[in-house]
């Protein structure tokens, strides 16, 4: 009996909905990636997946140009490998014979290097926003709260004023819809409190827009774009030169844990990731520390 991909690709991305929760960012993607293997090999059934059409797959996608005027990368490569091999784990998991999904081996792609700031710029960063206006207090508590808590963007943006800034802790619903605790530190309580208490309005979100076009556009909210054109902001106003983003904040939040002592498991946690080799990307950062005092203690009594 033969099974029809197209058919299976479908089921396969309700299962990714509705059973694993992920987004429907990571489906709409899962379905663009599937469908051009898809287009590419000519593959009519789940039976046809053969090891030499996802080779003959690869070729072609090494080939393909890039937005930049190169070729694909690597990294964007195996996006297209992990929707393959996701889905062939799923025939495995109905039972459907088909290429095995331990063939999908991954392309090698060079340790990325993380976008980070000092520990000194981060502090300008934070102290950017002036003045007892509005405006100010609300900047000065999204960047407050970031640095506090690790959150994405996406996550910040969702966040209602009702959170209990008392405590030392809330709960946040992350990627794939998994509730997480993150922690608030004094400073991070105190800019919130501030800025709530300026507060006039009624609406729930946490963090608003101000002015007219709150108004005209009838939902207060902050987007993430927005919140992203505000840190940019406040870096350009903080006189660092590089590229700021609230993930580059919460970059810097992970590796001010892993500095201080935390261990890798912990701060994964607290980053929500669901895997800990996401999380291995800040050992990069640690590992130059632990040579500089490796230089400074090692072998020092040897003649």
């Amino acid at each position: 009996m033969s099974h029809n991909i197209d058919e299976y690709i479908t089921r396969f991305l309700e299962y990714v909905e509705i059973e694993r929760g992920r987004s429907l960012k990571t489906v709409r993607n899962y379905d663009r990636y599937l469908r051009r293997f898809v287009a590419f090999s000519g593959v009519k059934h789940v039976e046809d997946i053969t090891d030499e059409g996802v080779r003959r797959f690869r070729l072609w996608l090494n080939k393909q140009p890039s937005p930049d005027g190169g070729t694909l990368k690597k990294k964007t490569q195996n996006y297209y490998l992990i929707a393959l091999r996701s889905f062939l784990k799923y025939m495995a998991r109905e039972g459907i014979p088909t290429l095995s999904p331990e063939r999908i081996e991954l392309a090698s792609v060079s340790s990325r290097d993380l976008d980070l700031i000092s520990g000194e710029e981060l502090e300008r960063l934070l102290e950017a926003p002036e003045g007892d206006d509005l405006k100010a207090l609300r900047d000065k508590a999204m960047l407050e709260l970031l640095f506090s808590t690790g959150l994405r963007v996406s996550e910040l943006a969702s966040l209602s004023r009702d959170i209990e800034i008392e405590k030392d802790e809330f709960s946040v619903r992350g990627k794939g819809e998994k509730v997480r605790v993150v922690f608030i530190s004094p400073s991070a309580r105190e800019a919130v409190k501030k800025y709530l208490a300026a507060r006039k309005d009624m609406d729930d979100a946490l963090f608003i827009q101000l002015g007219p076009r709150a108004n005209a556009e009838g939902d207060a909210r902050l987007s993430p774009r927005s919140i992203e054109r505000i840190v940019k902001h406040y870096a350009i106003k903080a006189g660092i030169s590089r590229k700021v983003t609230p993930h580059v904040i919460r970059h810097s939040f992970a590796t001010d844990l892993l500095q201080n002592g935390a261990d890798l498991r912990s701060v994964q946690a607290m980053l929500g990731h669901s895997n800990i080799q996401t999380t291995q990307v800040y050992t990069h950062v640690t590992d130059r520390q632990l040579r500089d005092i490796h230089k400074a203690f090692h072998g020092k009594r040897r003649k």
